[in-house]
């Protein structure tokens, strides 16, 4: 079996088509979306139609959930802006899905924590800063789960590891949308790039190995439709330093 695995686009559609185009070439059986699908200040309807022409297995992220919460459209810009621009039935669509999936039975998905969308699975937050948890801290967010392979997001950090029982947990990172994007200081945050990431995942004899793609593109289109709605926040992250 092997698995295309994608997670937080936040509405970056030239970063989802090139992550698609690429996965085009790489004989998946299904892929796996995590979460945080379209809410960005860049494109959020053309994505959720790029999203659903896909037709990924799709758990809920966080900013899928707020979307059915109009409370939110006064607390975040972002949800503003992403709630302006989706119809009712879009907004609905994304905020009813499930927050976990069981996958044939041996993969388990999820956008944060089994337990909450806005809490880190692979990551302890120590110092305002992001550090990988250690494989008894997994076991204990993972309790009461099954699956061999475990698939997370929200992080936007790409990594792979180890939890009780050999069980191989992948974070595939972000698709669109750099951890510093929308910071008023980004310089706080870890080092990192905007460059589209996510996952292969492929089982062999009851084994799980994992390959991480980190994809260049044009993100020229990115900054200019940052800009072009008032954030320059957003189009400063996309700029190479």
């Amino acid at each position: 079996m092997r698995l295309g695995i994608i997670s937080d686009v936040h509405g970056n559609l030239v970063a989802l088509r090139r992550v698609l185009a690429h996965l085009a070439t790489q004989s998946v059986d299904l892929v796996v979306n995590l979460g945080d699908c379209v809410s960005a200040p860049l494109w959020p309807s053309e994505t959720f139609d790029e999203l659903q022409r896909l037709g990924a297995t799709t758990v809920r992220g966080n900013h899928d959930r707020v979307l059915g919460d109009p409370k939110w459209i006064e607390e975040s810009k972002i949800v503003a802006f992403t709630w302006a621009a989706l119809s009712d039935v879009e907004r609905e669509t994304l905020s009813s899905l499930p927050m976990t999936r069981l996958i044939d039975g041996d993969i388990f998905a999820v956008h944060g924590t089994p337990e909450s969308d806005g809490k880190y699975l692979l990551e302890d937050s120590i110092d305002g800063r992001l550090c990988f948890a250690t494989s008894a801290t997994l076991g204990e967010r993972l309790a009461g789960t099954t699956g061999s392979l475990v698939l997370c997001g929200h992080s936007h950090l790409q990594h792979t590891a180890w939890a009780p029982g050999r069980r191989l947990v992948i974070n595939p990172g972000s698709v669109g949308c750099p951890r510093y994007a929308g910071n008023p200081d980004p310089l706080i945050n870890e080092a990192g790039s905007a460059h589209a990431r996510y996952a292969i995942a492929t089982r062999r004899g009851g084994s799980w190995s994992a390959e991480l793609f980190v994809l260049d593109y044009d993100w020229t289109p990115v900054i200019e439709r940052a800009r072009s709605v008032g954030r320059e926040d957003w189009a400063t992250a996309f700029m190479k330093v």
